[in-house]
């Protein structure tokens, strides 16, 4: 095979690999977007991480075309910005109006305009002999970003302690895609490929442990707002009603016993006049 000629064995093994597990990294969020489509809402989910990785996977396959036998890393950047592009679009389609503008200005602002300034430096500014070196640490410093995106969420799985906006199938994959680049990296030599790998393999182990540790609490807060629903529940079905009760001093409680007995005499002298006039065949009622 022409490509794997052009690659160490292991390397090649490592690079296949790596685009495999990459390719179920992309497709992890799949559940995610089928969950927005049936509910028409993108609830709490966020558009960054998908923009931020759009980006990536655009400034990698640059990268790729500019170095010398890297289809492989072509391969997988061009699925990969395929996938993120339908992402973006769901989103855009399901997102209230506020998340839609927020996210046409990421779009148009990073992965239109700082991607078409890149471009422009790297192939006009930059001289051929370290065009490739200074568009590969560019990228570096990219992909530390979509490894660190989706640290807002963590904060919020904190924060909250529900793991419902993390799914720990991305997480899993993203872990297991670092392993495998970063062994392709060095197995090529190619530092740009293998040192961004290493912050995403320690994130992703952060991402999961997160889960392991509030996956319980979830139910527990679940579990809580149901008891809370099945008692608003019961009070409405059994039609109590909260009523504020004021203090009352002595002398409005004694005013308000005067004019129950003053109204008791004048309900006494109303029922006696009105028996003087009733009929014998009458009853008082």
């Amino acid at each position: 095979m022409a490509v794997m000629s052009t690659h160490h064995p292991l390397a090649f093994a490592f690079g296949i690999l790596g685009n495999i597990i990459s390719i179920m990294v992309y497709l992890a969020p799949m559940p995610t977007f089928f969950r927005i489509y049936r509910k028409k809402s993108t609830e709490g989910f966020q558009s960054l991480p998908y923009l931020v990785a759009l980006f990536s996977s655009m400034l990698w396959l640059d990268y790729a075309m500019l170095k010398k036998d890297a289809f492989l890393l072509i391969n997988i950047n061009a699925f990969g910005c395929f996938i993120e592009t339908v992402y973006i679009v769901l989103y855009i389609i399901y997102a209230s109006k506020e998340n839609r503008i927020s996210t046409f200005r990421l779009l148009l602002s990073m992965n239109m305009g700082l991607f078409s300034f890149i471009i422009l430096f790297t192939h006009f500014v930059m001289k051929d002999s370290v065009r490739v070196q200074v568009l590969g640490w560019i990228c570096v410093a990219v992909s530390v970003s979509v490894f660190a995106a989706p640290l807002s969420i963590v904060a919020q799985v904190i924060k909250t302690r529900s793991v419902e906006f993390m799914p720990f199938n991305l997480s899993f994959f993203l872990t297991i895609s670092a392993i495998m680049w970063f062994a392709y990296g060095l197995s090529t030599k190619d530092l740009c490929v293998a040192l961004p790998n290493v912050l995403g393999f320690i994130l992703g182990l952060l991402q999961m442990l997160l889960y392991a540790i509030y996956r319980k609490a979830n139910k527990v807060i679940m579990e809580e707002k149901l008891q809370e629903n099945l008692k608003t529940i019961v009070i409405l079905s059994s039609e109590v009603h909260p009523v504020d009760v004021q203090p009352q001093s002595n002398e409005d409680h004694a005013q308000k016993v005067i004019i129950i007995n003053d109204d008791e005499k004048n309900n006494e002298r109303n029922l006696g006049t009105s028996n003087e006039h009733l009929q014998p065949n009458e009853n008082a009622v």
